[in-house]
């Protein structure tokens, strides 16, 4: 399991200030974030494997400063993003999925059976020779997933990953995530995905107004929001 800490961590864009001394460490399996557009939620979890920089503070991964190891901290650390688009690089979906094996140097023989596996987990053995960003959008987030997964990251952040999905494609991506093994963040709207996770995290503002059990947590949001 993944140990990630933020130590006093600030962030702004320009003048304007989304994270204001950021103080947690995280331990467990599956941990929700959640936020009002504009709380700071996603540059949180951006902060894990060096998408952003603090202006202040640290973030540590498995006691690696994120901002000085950036190269090792995102070997272990996979990053799901909200639109699969920005993140498909590859004309087809096999070589999408191998690209993500690029930078590991694996011998070929091994390399071709993870993405084998990949595809064959993810359910899109039959896709393989498909142009990529011709799949539907449900297929483009499982494609996404089996990008990042294929290079077994030990942490899977997935930033509203079933945002653009309708609800049978999003019920597909959260059955999958909810099947990891690796530590996951997640960061959604969508309250009833993070019932069973083991702590949810509530931004506000760039601070953290709530961190507890779901029920707890999700509780003091909905007030939040209301």
């Amino acid at each position: 399991m993944g140990d990630i800490r933020f130590e006093g961590v600030g962030h702004s864009f320009g003048d304007e200030v989304v994270l204001q001394r950021i103080d947690l460490h995280l331990t467990e399996q599956r941990i929700g974030v959640v936020g009002a557009n504009g709380s700071g939620k996603s540059t949180l979890v951006r902060l894990v494997n060096g998408l952003v920089t603090p202006r202040s503070g640290r973030v540590l991964v498995d006691g690696q400063d994120v901002s000085k190891h950036a190269r090792e901290v995102r070997r272990r650390v996979g990053f799901v993003f909200t639109n699969p688009d920005t993140q498909i690089v590859m004309p087809t979906v096999r070589e999408d999925v191998a690209f993500s094996l690029r930078r590991l140097k694996l011998p070929s023989d091994e390399a071709a059976a993870r993405v084998d596996a990949a595809l064959e987990r993810f359910g899109l053995e039959a896709l393989a020779d498909r142009a990529a960003h011709k799949l539907s959008g449900g297929q483009k987030q499982l494609l996404a997933l089996a990008a990042v997964l294929v290079s077994e990251p030990s942490i899977v952040i997935a930033d509203e990953p079933t945002t653009l999905l309708d609800g049978r494609n999003a019920r597909i991506v959260t059955d999958y995530l909810d099947s990891l093994d690796q530590q996951l963040i997640v960061v959604t709207h969508q309250l009833e995905l993070l019932e069973h996770v083991d702590r949810v995290i509530v931004m506000d503002g760039g601070r953290v107004v709530a961190d507890d059990e779901p029920a707890v947590a999700l509780d003091l949001y909905r007030a939040l929001i209301r």
